[in-house]
């Protein structure tokens, strides 16, 4: 049993990229579609599928998108940043910037799962689950 779902997709996206995987198979929950929906919107992945059939547990194939001269991840580090020990949660106005807005925070707000520059815009404030650049 895993105590924390989205460290645990975190870590196999990460174990998956300094293992040169082209595809990673991740168990499914809503929280985790959303997460793999906004790195496709945002480039950091190629593509990505939904399983539902065959198998009890549904599952996410992702695609990692990698350069194709110099073989190099799209994704440089992923970081959880809200833990079950330890939750950290931000208010629109004080939303972190990732790497001075070059990378993206996704963060659960109430109207969703979302990028923090979104956030920041409808102005909502959310749980920051993790950092991507």
């Amino acid at each position: 049993m895993v105590t924390d779902p989205i460290a645990d997709y975190l870590t196999r996206v990460r174990n998956a990229i300094m293992a040169g995987h082209r595809v990673v198979e991740i168990p499914a929950s809503n929280m985790k579609k959303e997460m793999t929906k906004i790195l496709m919107d945002q480039g950091y992945i190629l593509n990505y599928k939904f399983d539902d059939e065959g198998t009890p547990q549904a599952s996410i194939k992702i695609a990692l998108k990698y350069d194709k001269l110099t073989k190099i991840s799209a994704i440089k580090k992923l970081e959880r940043i809200s833990t079950p020990g330890l939750r950290n949660y931000s208010s629109a106005k004080d939303m972190p910037r990732v790497m001075n807005g070059l990378g993206i925070a996704i963060v659960s707000t109430s109207q969703g799962v979302m990028t923090n520059k979104k956030a920041r815009q409808n102005n909502i404030g959310g749980e920051v689950l993790c950092f991507v650049y």
